[in-house]
């Protein structure tokens, strides 16, 4: 049943082998999904901060280079930030330390339209569009289904899973507190709180749903994949483990950074954006929570913007913002249709099949 399952799911969706690349806003290099696809997976484009012109421009070139196999994702829109001038203040001061000044009118710059990126999408014609933080509005799902574009919900939690389902979702990915990058909580308030393990997750989704379920976090080697199929997923979805890919185009001291990163290398932080997220435990992440409470995403966001942009190009990792999963160590630098072809490779010989 384990193989029939992902066999179904490749069927269906174009795919030779159940291996995604997750969408990540900080990682949109096309080469990393064209290679992906062309190996046989899904490749993916994190859009959450591009331009309707940018996501248009990302999916033609990937569709002119590969196989067109790809998912467009989008956060669901938190609602409007309340904004606290003297906290905000407090904030640069303690960045101050880390980086350059923050401007003090560093974030009242206008967010991207969710709406105009919406409607991009639909325009690019993906195959598959995905969410996360959230369920996107009928009338979006509607023109979705109206183009035959296929709806992936990034949940995590049971009460997600089936509110995704009902909500017309083709797919839930079941994102467990493992993953690198931002946590897909409906409710950003309890994104820390209610932290959910991949393997307590998955079978307790599969359980309650009747669409497939796709298994993301802690996922970067063959034992993972065979584990995720076993607990009843019919794909994994990938992102730490191919970020030392060479398509990425990463740091080289994030990617470094990975390497050295055990499981308890890592944690959960909302100081880079205000959003909850796992990241490398850098020297900014432990201050920072010691630190001012973040503001709010996507104030936050805006306020360590010159910090994190003086770090990436000085390659220092203490201050970077370094998503990373707890299996940031198992991911190799090796090019990625080699890797995602040993991933499902090994995961077969785990499963005595093939």
């Amino acid at each position: 049943m384990t193989f029939t399952r992902a066999q179904l799911f490749c069927d269906r969706f174009g795919l030779r082998l159940p291996i995604l690349l997750a969408p990540m806003a900080g990682v949109p290099a096309p080469a990393l999904s064209v290679a992906i696809a062309n190996a046989g997976g899904l490749g993916a484009c994190g859009a959450l901060l591009m331009t309707p012109d940018a996501i248009q421009k990302w999916a033609a070139g990937v569709r002119g280079q590969s196989n067109g196999a790809f998912q467009l994702n989008l956060w669901v829109p938190d609602p409007p930030p309340v904004r606290d001038p003297d906290h905000e203040a407090a904030i640069r001061t303690f960045l101050g330390q880390f980086g350059p000044e923050v401007p003090e009118n560093a974030a009242d710059g206008a967010s991207p339209d969710f709406s105009a990126q919406c409607e991009a999408l639909l325009n690019a014609g993906p195959p598959i569009i995905s969410s996360i933080m959230g369920l996107y509005p009928p009338d979006f799902v509607a023109a979705m289904k109206a183009r035959g574009i296929a709806w992936f919900a990034t949940v995590t939690t049971v009460a997600e899973a089936r509110a995704a389902e009902a909500a017309g979702a083709d797919v839930v990915i079941a994102q467990g507190s493992e993953a690198g990058g931002h946590r897909g909580r409906f409710d950003a308030d309890k994104a820390e709180r209610e932290a959910v393990g991949l393997f307590a997750l998955l079978p307790a989704v599969v359980d309650a749903v009747q669409i497939p379920v796709i298994a993301t976090g802690g996922i970067a080697d063959a034992r993972g994949v065979a584990a995720a199929l076993t607990l009843g997923a019919s794909a994994v979805q990938i992102g730490t483990g191919f970020l030392r890919c060479p398509e990425a185009g990463l740091n080289p001291a994030w990617s470094a950074g990975l390497a050295a990163t055990p499981p308890e290398g890592t944690m959960l932080t909302r100081a880079f954006s205000g959003r909850t997220g796992r990241s490398i435990a850098t020297d900014y992440a432990r201050a920072a929570a010691d630190g001012p409470n973040p503001a709010p995403y996507p104030v936050q966001r805006a306020l360590t913007q010159a910090m994190r942009d003086a770090a990436t190009k000085a390659s220092d990792l203490g201050r970077m913002q370094t998503w990373a999963g707890q299996s940031a160590a198992l991911a190799q630098a090796e090019p990625a249709g080699a890797l995602i072809q040993a991933l499902w490779d090994g995961a077969r010989a785990l499963l005595n099949h093939g």
